[in-house]
């Protein structure tokens, strides 16, 4: 059973995981401020990019739109064959990165690409292209896949490969996420202690319209399954369609204490911000949801006059979405 005075304990701050999140903010400005160790050879524009790795996906996600060269993010195991002294390998990793990026990146080094990783500089990648030149290491901590991936998508940018990212703001989005979603904060006023109390006998479908959104979804998925020990899905809007569809409507006396009945409820990630077409679709979820009586509960990045970039808005789900979940377990233990 979910005990909500739980959220309200002196001892929250005692909680490994919120003081984590705290500290997102920390960590992202640390690995952005870490000065490179070597550097590319070539300033150049790459004839292609291939990016593979912890967190590969959210750098083409940011990347893909504004990147003005052939872009890919790689699932391994192999080198495509094309990548050669005129490509651009970005490489992000820790201390488990798997035996394939390992090879990739010092076969990436051998066939004179230029290298771009973000990796531990005690780690077995970052010791894998030790000694090559063109290979700029970032130094990073091995438990902040994110950290990484948002100093990557600054270097990127300085170099004219996508938008510009400005990591101070990136951190700043994490602080203020910190800062309403923190233990001190009340349970009326905490939109992260909110989410928890809204999914506490639910399973959780999550929906995030635009691609980064979806990328948020999808990790916040994963942190309720591992918060609950429930379901919990990321998917998108024809999935979720389909299951809605097979939802009976809710019984309106059944008793509202019984375990048995757990119904799924609809996370909507930034349905305000979506144009055209996907407003339509988020539209048509909501509705479909509430004509069988499953709970829509929300989780924003802010209102759009904010103009945050793309991947501050990012952080911003992703964190407040984490703190839900971490609330979650707590209520829940």
């Amino acid at each position: 059973m979910f005990d909500d005075s739980r959220l309200e304990s002196t001892e929250l701050t005692d909680s490994e995981t919120l003081r984590w999140l705290a500290t997102a903010g920390a960590r992202i400005r640390r690995a952005a401020q870490t000065r490179p160790i070597g550097h590319l050879d070539r300033a150049d524009r790459p004839r292609g990019i291939l990016v593979l790795g912890t967190e590969a996906r959210l750098v083409r996600a940011v990347l893909e739109p504004a990147c003005p060269v052939p872009f890919m993010a790689w699932p391994g195991p192999g080198l495509p064959a094309w990548v050669g002294p005129l490509d651009l390998a970005v490489v992000l990793g820790g201390h488990d990165s798997p035996e394939w990026v390992l090879q990739c990146a010092g076969e990436a080094a051998r066939r004179g690409a230029s290298l771009i990783v973000a990796a531990p500089e005690d780690s077995a990648l970052a010791g894998a292209i030790a000694g090559f030149s063109g290979a700029s290491l970032i130094p990073t901590l091995d438990s902040d896949p994110m950290a990484a991936a948002v100093a990557v998508l600054a270097q990127l940018g300085g170099l004219g490969l996508g938008p510009v990212v400005h990591p101070e703001q990136v951190a700043e989005a994490a602080d203020l996420v910190a800062e309403v979603c923190g233990p001190s904060s009340d349970l009326s006023e905490n939109p992260g202690k909110g989410l928890a109390l809204e999914l506490a006998d639910s399973l959780p479908l999550v929906w995030g319209g635009t691609v980064l959104a979806a990328r948020a979804s999808r990790r916040i998925a994963e942190a309720f399954r591992r918060a609950s020990g429930r379901p919990a899905l990321a998917a998108d809007a024809s999935e979720l369609s389909g299951l809605l569809r097979a939802i009976p409507e809710r019984d309106l006396f059944a008793d509202p204490d019984d375990d048995a009945d757990v119904r799924p409820a609809l996370v909507m990630l930034d349905d305000d911000l979506l144009p055209g077409k996907l407003r339509d679709t988020a539209a048509g979820l909501i509705r479909q949801a509430e004509s069988v009586g499953v709970r829509v509960t929300r989780i924003s990045s802010g209102p759009e006059e904010l103009e945050a970039t793309a991947i501050e808005r990012y952080v911003t789900l992703l964190q407040r979405g984490l703190y839900g979940a971490a609330y979650l377990e707590i209520g829940l233990s």
